[in-house]
Order: C-alpha cells, then sequence, then structure tokens
C-alpha cells in the first residue's frame, strides 16, 4: 500500500491537473482542500475518481445537524473515498447517518496541526491540545465514525484510544530539513508511521518540488516497508 496522500492546495484545477499528470502511477491519492473545491467544486473532484484516483475531501463540515447529513449524502454518491467532519458528537452522528451504506470514510478532525497551546488558550479552551484530541478521540469511536486526522506527534496516543480498526491519516508531515510551513506539530514520514499513522497527508514538500515524482520516491523511500508503488 502506498500511503502518501497528496494535497492539491492549488489555485485552479488546471494546476491540479498538471501536478497529477506529472505525477503519474506514482501516486493514487489525492486530497482536495477548501481552496481547490472554492475553484473547480465536485467537477474536478469527479473528474480524479473518474480517471481512478482515490479521493480525501477534506471539508471538515460543522453545521447543524440536518444539513451535514445532507451534505455528506451528496459526497457518498460521488465516489470521494474520505470525508472530513468536525470532531462535535452532533456533527459526527449525522455524517454517519448521512454516509448510510456507502463505502465514504468519515474522519473526525481532533485538534488542527497549525494550533497549539496558545491558539487553544485564545478559543477559550481550558485544557491542553493533548487533552482535547483524547477528549475528540473518544467522542468519534462513540460517533461511529471511521478514523480521525491528528497531528503526527499524537497518533500513538490515538492509535491506543482509537484502537488497531480506525483510520489514522496525519497531516504536518514532511522529511527533515523540509519547510515546516505554517504547520506547529509536526513530524518526518517515517515517525509518523511509527506511530500507527496509516496514510500522510503531504503538501508543498511534493506539490512545489522541482521534480514532484523524485520527491515522492525520496518521501516513500524513508517510510521503507510500511509502502509498495510504482515509479
Amino acid at each position: 500500500m502506498n500511503p502518501l496522500i497528496i494535497a492539491l492546495d492549488v489555485e485552479s484545477a488546471a494546476e491540479a491537473r498538471r501536478l497529477v499528470n506529472r505525477l503519474g502511477d506514482s501516486v493514487s491519492f489525492y486530497k482536495v482542500g477548501m481552496e481547490l473545491y472554492a475553484a473547480a467544486g465536485m467537477e474536478f473532484v469527479r473528474e480524479l475518481v473518474s480517471a481512478g484516483k482515490q479521493v480525501f475531501l477534506d471539508m471538515k463540515f460543522y453545521d447543524i445537524g440536518e444539513t451535514v447529513k445532507r451534505a455528506t449524502a451528496q459526497v457518498a454518491n460521488s465516489g470521494v473515498r474520505f470525508l472530513t467532519v468536525h470532531g462535535s458528537g452532533a456533527v459526527m452522528r449525522a455524517a454517519v447517518e448521512g454516509r448510510g451504506e456507502t463505502p465514504l470514510r468519515l474522519l473526525a478532525v481532533t485538534v488542527l496541526t497549525s494550533f497549539d497551546a496558545s491558539d487553544l488558550e485564545d478559543l477559550g479552551y481550558p485544557c491542553t491540545v493533548r487533552d482535547l484530541v483524547a477528549l475528540r478521540v473518544r467522542k468519534a469511536v462513540e460517533a461511529g465514525v471511521d478514523g480521525l486526522v491528528c497531528s503526527p506527534l499524537e497518533v500513538a496516543e490515538v492509535r491506543r484510544i482509537a484502537g488497531p480498526e480506525a483510520l489514522l491519516v496525519t497531516p504536518g508531515v514532511r522529511s527533515a530539513g523540509a519547510g515546516q510551513g505554517d504547520q506547529k506539530r509536526v513530524a518526518t514520514p517515517s515517525e509518523a508511521m511509527r506511530g500507527g499513522a496509516n496514510y500522510l497527508v503531504i503538501g508543498r514538500q511534493v506539490t512545489r518540488a522541482e521534480d514532484p515524482r523524485a520527491e515522492v520516491r525520496k518521501i516513500c523511500d524513508e517510510i521503507g516497508p510500511h509502502v509498495t508503488m510504482n515509479l
């Protein structure tokens, strides 16, 4: 299995398409987040699915239950593989209801990897990042979602709480020496995999590389036995 999910955090479908073409069969899983979704919408998501790619739609749904349920049902019918929702009990339960018996997998967001203790204090949370992550993991398990998005620094603890069957997806992953960008809680690919991650979301290290395919090869070499791929 190739555990890499490449984040298509670009401005247009044309730019995303060029990157997907450059990566070829070395990558089969892509994340579509808010920027690309705002530019190209579900039309581009369906284009990726039609091309045989797996899609992680990172929309972090957070709204009243009925809205989340109905929106999740729309995503479930599109062929998307992963969808993110906020780690609120009501939101997660609504998403579970909305996806029904489809193969869509729901991932609850714990705490953004761009957040640290000062950000939680600013939001009024009277707890540590670790405590909030643990609370949201327990709530996610109770709600019946399939997995979680978490920092690689917390993935081992999330795995311990969520159990062996949970899907754990870790952003904030980059090779040693790669730029940290706006992330605060980061680790290397091998550290994230050793901690128990199933999938690694990789962005700028690949998408802004002179040779994206070579950068994918470098990351996969770091991961070693955790990956099989076409290069």
